[in-house]
């Protein structure tokens, strides 16, 4: 998909290049036949500085976004080279630890809880590309639907994130609304909820504190809020930080790892599912809550 959009950007560039050329000859050899004619002579050359005015501030315009593009596409590399390097040198190290000296069985026992949670990671950074791959392919394909008990399975992705990130309990609360059944697919669902969790919990610094609830809204639908205490959201970077590779930029994104993948996988379940998702902050400083809104069936 991106090389794609690549692709189609350079085209449409070259294309603009092209077209441009093609009116400066037509105009040269109109001049030549018809420089008797000044008044149309004068037309067609402030036409043609308006049209080589307007070409440049698009092709501008495009190589800014490809070279936007190609910064998004290195640091997404970036952090997937990170994300699955971390883990795997540190099962290795556990592992080589256990083969070349004796370890009691206590630590023995620390060493492999230490190495399933990496593998788990290790696992999910995987997923959360291959599911973004998924999802771009299969855009207008048929979801496997079912009938899913939303709270439950927000409720599940809330135990699973206490485990996974080994934060105390009263870090996380949730309040379930009325019972909610969704008709979708529970691994995208599922996956969608986890990764506002997720998000919550890296971008809310060394004082966890999320809020997780599910409401019912205007009978027709049920939304999932994921409101956080962390670092915030400028206003202007709302709507951009759903889109793929995207991450917020400054110290905060390097310090922070992470693929960039998330919040597009989000949003592109809710499409998918006939709802939407969005975030609402106040600004940096002043924590962030997080929406997945999806229709209910009766």
């Amino acid at each position: 998909m991106v090389v794609a959009g690549r692709r189609r950007s350079i085209a449409f560039s070259i294309g603009l290049g092209g077209s441009l050329i093609a009116v400066i000859l037509l105009l040269y050899i109109g001049w030549v036949l018809l420089n008797w004619r000044t008044g149309i002579l004068l037309f067609f050359g402030i036409l043609l500085v308006a049209m080589i005015i307007a070409g440049v501030v698009l092709n501008t315009t495009f190589l800014v976004r490809e070279v936007r593009r190609n910064e998004q596409h290195d640091a997404f590399i970036n952090a997937v080279t990170h994300e699955l390097k971390t883990p795997i040198a540190s099962i290795r190290l556990y592992l080589e630890t256990l083969q070349t000296r004796p370890v009691d069985e206590p630590k023995r026992q620390e060493f492999y809880g230490i190495m399933v949670e990496d593998s788990e990671r290790l696992l999910a950074t995987i997923e959360q590309v291959l599911r973004t791959g998924r999802i771009g392919s299969t855009a207008h394909h048929k979801l496997n639907r079912s009938r899913i008990d939303l709270n439950g399975v927000v409720e599940e992705c809330v135990a699973k994130a206490r485990t996974l990130h080994r934060v105390p309990g009263e870090s996380f609360e949730f309040h379930a609304g009325a019972p909610a059944t969704i008709l979708g697919d529970p691994d995208e669902v599922r996956a969608a909820v986890s990764n506002l969790i997720d998000n919550a919990v890296k971008y809310s610094g060394k004082q966890v504190k999320v809020t997780v609830e599910t409401r019912p809204e205007e009978g027709r639908y049920v939304t999932v809020r994921v409101k956080d205490e962390g670092v915030g959201i400028p206003k202007i970077e709302l709507k951009q930080i759903f889109k793929r590779f995207y991450r917020v930029p400054g110290p905060l994104a390097t310090r922070i790892k992470g693929t960039g993948l998330g919040l597009f996988i989000v949003r592109s379940v809710a499409k998918r599912h006939g709802g939407r998702a969005w975030a609402e902050s106040e600004g940096p400083g002043r924590g962030s809550t997080f929406v997945l809104q999806l229709p209910v069936v009766k």
